[in-house]
């Protein structure tokens, strides 16, 4: 069907719909017949395929009751990101790369009607006083918001996808990831309650990574949870208060931050901590749960290497303590943080585990880091394709401690 001919019936049933009072209070079911029925009243003369209706359809329910063009793309598999650049401009990642899509919405007004559907539904606000937001769908997809005068063609929707199938372990080993023996170890490291540390990269895969050890945290345990837009799907632990940060309303007021949280979850009686990304002043909150008897607290933060990741933690403990001396922001960096796995996305698009390093301690001023496991390209990597494997290092793990404490009498 032409594109031209689909955008007419489109508008044309649609705007039959939202002008009848009585058609907008039917239940879904009888919306969506009723589509049906304008539809075939509409082609009656013309040839339309079974994909054409059933597409003119969705599209036309899904904007009165869903999320019109992005019902679809949320409804593929394959789709891993949508990237909407105003209403004439929507990306998608599939299959590790990005491409443009053809379609479009109508026009700006449907765009910000759909973002306010998303938005109102995780009670949260975005308008011209406050044009940016994160917030999530109902099946815990991301989402960010920018709208204008901030974005300057037009409202702006970034969703990073929700897998709808729990990350595991087993998965990643699958997926190349980790090595079944490098499972192990990162189990044993998880169940002796080390403090874990991911970083990676934007899109390295470090949230599916938490999902997956989180996996490992004994069902009994008492788990809090914190995140800016709710995403972590952990559901073999019977102990989980799960909490959520909240923007500030259009008077400027109520708003509830990462610190907040933190701090409200050490009164809470938490045996592990979570916290989905730090990226700020909460990271100096964080460092000192960790320091105060809440081993195997689990967390993310990106960085483009181990010892980036440290400097940036740095950075973000003067955010919010400007008067700390660095030598002591290190001493608790150093104190608090066991192990960091670092993650990357190759140039092939592969998500791969790059290095799991172990804080040994503060020495001559620097934070002392022992790189256990490291990944190393082998002779039939290609320019478009990785091949590699990461390999342990001939250095000793020195911290043996809280393993010897849960009761493993292993060398890692």
């Amino acid at each position: 069907m032409r594109t031209e001919r689909e955008h007419e019936l489109i508008e044309a049933i649609r705007t039959h719909v939202t002008t009848s009072a009585e058609l907008v209070r039917l239940d879904d079911e009888s919306l969506e017949e009723y589509i049906q029925h304008l539809l075939d009243a509409e082609t009656a003369e013309e040839h339309l395929t079974i994909s054409d209706r059933v597409r003119i359809v969705q599209h036309v329910y899904g904007s009165i009751r869903g999320l019109g063009l992005l019902d679809s793309l949320l409804a593929d598999e394959s789709i891993t990101e949508v990237m909407v650049n105003g209403p004439d401009d929507i990306f998608i990642e599939k299959d590790g790369v990005v491409q443009r899509l053809p379609a479009q919405f109508e026009n700006a007004r449907r765009l910000e009607d759909i973002i306010q559907r998303i938005v109102g539904t995780a009670g949260r606000e975005v308008n011209q006083a406050n044009p940016i937001v994160d917030t999530r769908l109902p099946d815990g997809s991301r989402v960010n918001v920018v709208l204008p005068p901030v974005a300057l063609d037009g409202p702006t929707v970034t969703i990073r996808k929700f897998s709808r199938a729990p990350m595991t372990m087993r998965r990643l080993i699958g997926y190349g990831s980790v090595s079944p023996e490098i499972a192990g170890v990162l189990e044993l490291l998880v169940r002796s309650k080390h403090n874990v540390f991911i970083s990676g990269g934007t899109g390295s895969g470090k949230t599916t990574f938490l999902n997956a050890l989180s996996n490992f945290i004994d069902r009994h345990e008492r788990v809090i949870t914190i995140e800016d837009s709710a995403e972590l799907q952990i559901d073999n632990v019977d102990n989980l208060v799960r909490l959520e940060t909240r923007n500030a309303n259009v008077a400027g007021t109520g708003e509830v931050t990462i610190r907040d949280l933190i701090r409200s979850s050490l009164r809470m009686r938490p045996e592990r901590i979570i916290v989905g990304e730090v990226r700020g002043a909460e990271a100096l909150d964080m460092l000192q749960a960790m320091n105060t008897g809440h081993d195997g607290s689990l967390s993310t933060g990106h960085a483009n290497s181990t010892r980036d990741m440290l400097s940036r933690l740095e950075t973000m403990v003067l955010q919010g303590s400007s008067n700390l001396p660095l030598a002591a922001i290190r001493q608790q960096i150093a104190s608090a943080l066991d192990v960091v796995v670092h993650l990357s996305r190759l140039r092939d698009h592969t998500r791969r585990t790059m290095e799991i390093s172990e804080i040994v301690g503060y020495e001559g001023g620097e934070i002392v880091v022992n790189p256990l496991y490291v990944f190393e390209e082998d002779d039939s990597s290609e320019a478009d394709k990785v091949s590699g494997a990461l390999n342990r290092t001939t250095n000793a793990m020195v911290n043996t401690s809280k393993l010897r404490l849960a009761g493993f009498d292993i060398e890692i």
